[in-house]
């Protein structure tokens, strides 16, 4: 055991698309994945735009059983999880129960399945929940769902941060393969599409009511108006190495570094957040990689689309890099804002940059918003060094950044 956390299995289920291939393109190609809400009726609301899973079929990831019981959201984690461990070249059922573990992220839990339910409690005429509204809305169900699923049945748990979530998720996983669990399933997927869920967003005035979904979320662009909701995320393989060494398995990464801090305050109308504190976490992140900042290759950020959150995300990159950040890339704007499934999908691109050897043009800025004056990525580019810092801000105060290494060129079956 080497204790060193690398990921070997990669499932994206998102806008971007199924699979990390149609992920991939979208990504290569910057097409804009984002439309009008279909998973509810959003007339009436400012906010009618979002990112949704093309063509998703949860029959084909579980079985109706499982399916009735949970929310879309843990559909979206099923059909994930497999296609990751199918990727990872592992069984989907673990062969030694207790060195697998699950460790995920989520923000808003169950929304469509508890909204159902409380419409039939208030408006029903029997006054009742079905039995498993008490287990489909809970921000573990994923978690616990997939554990018995796959039998996997070492240390489990859920992690609750907004967007900063996903990443907290992999650091997680790192620390759990240190202590010497071989295999955790980490990440993130999310489902904020229901009229409560939309509801509870608007709330917080971050939501771009622009109607059009091509100019609608736009970080760090003067035009700028708010973040569009979405779907999805990513879930992956942490292997430890020497246990993904001895079975020939491919390596995308590793998970270097880690950090996460707090600001201590809510997110408030005016606020835009602490980017001291959301440096420190940058810091922490590099210094437990052993890296310098100048040997990072790309940066790919939170990107809330909101002007004031966008120059304090550029402040932060500013203080930590000094007056030459490295490129930074951002695509977001293709498919929305998935919470914590938009930073661990943020971790795939990341990773599939190092796998096809390109770091991937931006999504935008067209016109850099004042105060956001960073190196945007115009055209695909090699990476040199094989390091990403990818950096997420969650409502309330979290802050998280997660260093990865890109795996060397193919030896004895790893890259």
């Amino acid at each position: 055991m080497t204790g060193r956390a690398v990921v070997t299995g990669i499932g994206v289920i998102a806008p971007s698309g199924v699979g990390v291939d149609a992920h991939w393109r979208t990504v290569l190609a910057g097409t804009r994945r984002t439309g009008p809400i279909t998973l509810f009726d959003p007339a009436g609301y400012p906010t009618r735009y979002g990112g949704e899973v093309p063509g998703f079929d949860a029959a084909a990831y579980a079985d109706n059983r499982r399916l009735v019981q949970t929310d879309r959201w843990t559909h979206l984690g099923f059909a994930a999880t497999r296609l990751a461990l199918a990727d990872a070249g592992l069984p989907e059922r673990a062969p030694d129960p207790y060195g697998y573990a699950v460790t995920l992220a989520s923000s808003s839990g169950g929304n469509l399945f508890g909204q159902r339910e409380l419409q039939r409690l208030w408006g029903g005429p029997t006054r009742t929940v079905g039995a498993y509204q008490s287990i489909a809305w809970f921000y573990a169900a994923s978690v616990g769902q997939l554990s018995i699923q796959h039998q996997f049945k070492g240390p489990c748990g859920v992690l609750a941060a907004e967007t900063a979530g996903g990443l907290d998720s992999l650091a997680h996983a790192a620390r759990a393969v240190r202590r010497g669990t071989p295999v955790v399933i980490a990440g993130a997927t999310e489902c904020p599409l229901s009229p409560y869920a939309l509801a509870c967003q608007l709330a917080s005035g971050l939501l771009s009511d622009v109607a059009d979904p091509e100019r609608a979320y736009r970080p760090f662009d003067a035009a700028a108006g708010g973040y569009l909701p979405a779907e999805g995320g990513a879930v992956f393989v942490v292997e430890e190495l020497g246990h993904a060494l001895s079975r020939g398995a491919r390596v995308y990464g590793e998970v270097a570094g880690w950090g996460a801090t707090h600001d201590a305050v809510h997110t408030g109308p005016d606020g835009a957040g602490d980017p001291a504190q959301y440096a420190r976490a940058m810091r922490l992140a590099l210094d437990r990689a052993g890296v310098g900042a100048d040997a990072v290759d790309v940066v790919l950020p939170d990107a809330l689309g909101v002007l004031r959150y966008d120059r304090s995300e550029a402040a932060a990159l500013r203080a930590v890099f000094g007056d030459r950040p490295p490129p930074v890339t951002t695509h977001k704007s293709l498919t929305g804002r998935a919470h914590q499934g938009g930073s661990a999908l943020d971790v795939a691109t990341a990773l599939l940059a190092f796998a096809h050897d390109t770091l991937p043009a931006s999504a935008g800025p067209d016109d850099v918003a004042p105060g956001c004056e960073l190196d945007f990525l115009r055209e695909h580019r090699r990476p040199v060094n094989g390091l990403a810092l990818v950096c997420a801000r969650g409502f309330d105060g979290f802050n998280s950044a997660l260093v990865l290494r890109g795996a060397a060129p193919a030896v004895g079956g790893v890259r």
